[in-house]
């Protein structure tokens, strides 16, 4: 009994966590209520509060299962590089998999709605900024010191550089919708260009 109900606790949590990330990032913070959540997610009203104490609580857990997601998108993609026996090859295959894990619909709303509300939560949009871009360059620079040890990459600042290759590759698309909406899409063929060129253009000045 004790483990059906805890099942039925744990489906409860998540169909609330579905439901509150699809409004909060319909309607943002002050525009969604508790009352909208529980209604999306089947839920009483009662249930949403014995999980989450307030709407500030729910959203901090939104934002912070976000972060969990871009941490499982980028680990893997950075390892092996720093062991390329093909510089060239691999550092377009991880751009064209950055330009595509960054331009999904779903995280783009994600990192607009944490700017939208980086005022009103300021230590929630630093942790954004640190668990995940600022996560994500320092996966990069790890391998792109591992390869200036190896002679691949000539380079002083390993964090610089990894900026500079992340914004060569997604600053087109990623501000594109940041400016214009989720309405804005790429096609396969332009997203393999944005990280193709990008590739190009960062050897030329490191390599």
């Amino acid at each position: 009994m004790e483990t059906s109900t805890q099942g039925r606790s744990a489906r409860a949590r998540q169909a609330i966590l579905d439901a509150a990330t699809a409004v909060f990032l319909e309607k943002g913070y002050k525009g969604t209520s508790m009352d909208e959540v529980a209604a999306v997610a089947a839920v009483s009203k009662q249930t949403v509060y014995k999980n989450f104490t307030d709407k500030r609580s729910l959203f901090t857990e939104i934002i912070h299962r976000g972060l969990d997601r871009i941490d499982d998108l980028f680990r893997d993609v950075t390892g092996s590089l720093a062991v390329t026996e093909d510089l060239e090859r691999d550092l377009i295959a991880l751009a064209r998999q950055f330009v595509a894990n960054l331009t999904q619909p779903r995280l783009l709303q994600l990192r607009r709605l944490v700017i939208a509300e980086a005022d009103r939560f300021p230590e929630l949009g630093r942790s954004y900024y640190e668990r995940g871009p600022e996560h994500v360059h320092a996966l990069l620079a790890a391998a792109f010191s591992a390869l200036a040890d190896r002679k691949l990459l000539v380079l002083d600042d390993p964090i610089l550089a990894a900026n500079h290759f992340t914004w060569l590759i997604t600053s087109i698309p990623v501000n594109r919708v940041m400016f214009c909406g989720s309405g804005e899409s790429f096609t396969q063929a332009e997203l393999d260009r944005f990280a193709d060129e990008a590739v190009r253009v960062f050897l030329a000045a490191y390599r």
